[in-house]
């Protein structure tokens, strides 16, 4: 029986916690430098290039999870708001059928 500090188990699931939250800074600061690399190709040449493999690959695996959890996702929606970088700036009911 422990009276001080914390179990293990839970150092762990607070670091991981933590791990996570840092994990998805990174990954919008990375999914915001993509979308202004496409921003200023548009500006050059009048035409919106295509969403790089990087953020397709992430972005499928957070659709495959809201599929697996019975959502029913309009793609073109939701592509689109990945497009824009702003994806994440509304709640996973926004993307519904």
């Amino acid at each position: 029986m422990r009276l001080f500090g914390k179990s293990k188990e839970r150092k762990i699931v607070e670091f991981k916690e933590k791990q996570s939250i840092r994990n998805g800074k990174e990954l919008k600061k990375l999914l915001k430098i993509f979308k202004e690399n496409r921003d200023q190709i548009e500006k050059r040449t009048g035409k919106r290039p295509e969403i790089d493999d990087t953020t397709k690959l992430f972005m499928q695996k957070i659709l495959n999870v809201w599929l697996s959890e019975g959502k029913d996702i309009d793609d073109e929606k939701f592509w689109n708001a990945v497009d824009y970088n702003k994806q994440f700036d509304y709640p996973v009911e926004y993307y519904e059928l």
